[in-house]
C-alpha cells in the first residue's frame, strides 16, 4: 500500500511541478518540450535537493538553499524530479519527511527561473 501511495503522490508531484511552471507532461498535444524546459531551468543554479534514505525505511528530503530561504532555483527543479522518480522506485520506502536546511520550510520557487520559461506574450510554453 505504501509503495502505491508513494506512486500516486509521485505522478501527482512530477505533474504539479512542470504545472507550477505553467507546462504539461503532454508535450506532443500542447507544444511543450522536456528537453527545452531543463536545458532552461539548468540556467538557473544553486541550491540542491538532498536524499536521505533511512535503513528503517523513512526517507528525508532535505530543501537545501537557505541562502534563498530554500527557493527553489531551476536545477533544484530538476533535483526534485530526479529525487522523485527515485523515490518512486525505493520499493523500501514506507514513508518520507521534506525539511528545508537552516531551520526555513522554502519561500517558493525562484521567480527568475519560473519566468525563463515564459514567451514575450506572456503565456508559457
Amino acid at each position: 500500500m505504501a509503495k502505491s501511495l508513494l506512486k500516486t503522490a509521485s505522478l501527482s508531484g512530477r505533474t504539479k511541478l512542470l504545472h507550477q511552471t505553467g507546462l504539461s507532461l503532454y508535450s506532443t498535444s500542447h507544444g511543450f518540450y522536456e528537453e527545452e524546459v531543463k536545458k532552461t531551468l539548468q540556467q538557473f543554479p544553486g541550491g540542491s535537493i538532498d536524499l536521505q534514505k533511512e535503513d528503517n525505511g523513512i526517507g528525508i528530503l532535505t530543501l537545501n538553499n537557505p541562502s534563498r530561504m530554500n527557493a527553489f532555483s531551476g536545477v533544484m527543479m530538476l533535483q526534485l524530479l530526479e529525487k522523485v522518480i527515485e523515490l518512486e522506485n525505493w520499493t523500501e520506502g514506507k514513508g518520507l519527511i521534506v525539511r528545508g536546511a537552516k531551520n526555513t520550510f522554502s519561500s517558493g520557487s525562484d521567480l527568475n527561473a519560473v519566468k525563463s520559461l515564459g514567451t514575450p506574450e506572456g503565456d508559457f510554453l
